[in-house]
């Protein structure tokens, strides 16, 4: 290795936009620690680079000692981390009555839980394993699900929004010295086969006459993201030197990002009246919220 090969540590590296994250990543002439699941899908990446560029390590998120053991690997075998990117994930599909307990609770897992336990020995490996000031760069996979909630995916949307809040205050715990970065990527529809992957339930019978039947309508979706395209855009991105909360990742996400804030906006201020009769006698609630958005402002910049 040399001094501008970056480590690249990689979850769900078995299809869509994690493996040609991968490859975009070794194109760049960089190095990663692919994990995944399934690792002959791999070989072909495994036949075209030689270890000194490409570490596959198999990986379950949901398993703490697996995390333990890849993160041991890639540090025994490369001696440092630099790019994070907690991409592994799936969907279980239905109405939020059909889906079972054991189903949202294991989602959780894969994709809350996994991420939090991988950003947290991130953070520690930086610190006691990395050179001083060195950092590192930690990109948790969200979704425009992560911003926006659909129907059929509500626990989906539930593990990617606690996720976004986990991350946000996770970059804010972070010391100015230790020089670690979060960053959210909030992908939009890719053409990949993420979607046949789904842990489908049956419709619950209450639903069996819903007008709005979203189990049709989202097979007929068309999806507008290249998965390579995206995984070029991400290397780009990780170059940034300064990157805010949160990416979208395709038009389509930008356009449900930027719609939904214009909504939470006008509907913050058409009910501010009622938001305000909270206030204690005697406060200026204007005045109180002027010194929020200004601090809130100062931690964004």
């Amino acid at each position: 290795m040399v001094a501008d090969q970056r480590v690249w540590f990689i979850t769900g590296a078995s299809g869509g936009l994690g493996k040609a994250l991968v490859e975009a990543v070794l194109e760049a002439g960089e190095c990663v620690v692919a994990t995944a699941r399934r690792l002959s899908a791999l070989d072909d990446l495994k036949a075209r680079y030689p270890p000194s560029r490409l570490l596959i390590v198999s990986l379950d998120v949901s398993v703490n000692e697996q995390i333990d053991k890849a993160f041991k690997a890639m540090v025994d075998h490369f001696g440092r981390v630099d790019v994070v990117v907690n991409n592994a994930g799936y969907a279980v599909f239905g109405e939020a009555e059909a889906i079972s307990e054991e189903a949202a609770r294991t989602e959780f897992d894969v994709q809350f839980w996994g991420p939090v336990y991988i950003s947290k020995l991130a953070a520690k490996t930086v610190r006691e394993v990395n050179k001083k000031g060195q950092g590192a760069l930690i990109f948790n996979v969200s979704s425009a699900g992560g911003y926006n909630a659909n129907p059929g995916l509500a626990f989906y949307a539930a593990s990617k929004f606690a996720l976004e809040g986990f991350s946000e205050s996770f970059s804010k715990e972070m010391l100015p010295e230790w020089n670690i970065r979060v960053c959210l990527l909030e992908p939009g529809g890719f053409e990949t086969e993420w979607r046949n992957t789904f842990i489908k339930f049956d419709q619950h019978p209450a639903y069996a006459d819903n007008p709005a039947n979203f189990r049709n309508l989202r097979s007929s979706i068309a999806m507008l993201g290249d998965p390579a395209k995206g995984a070029k855009a991400i290397v780009k991105l990780s170059h940034e030197p300064k990157l805010p909360m949160r990416v979208p990742l395709g038009s389509d996400c930008l356009a449900i990002v930027k719609t939904k804030a214009e909504i939470v906006m006008k509907d913050a201020e058409k009910y501010a009246e009622f938001s305000r009769m909270s206030d204690r006698d005697g406060m200026d609630g204007v005045a109180y919220g002027d010194m929020i958005i200004q601090k809130l402002r100062a931690t964004s910049n």
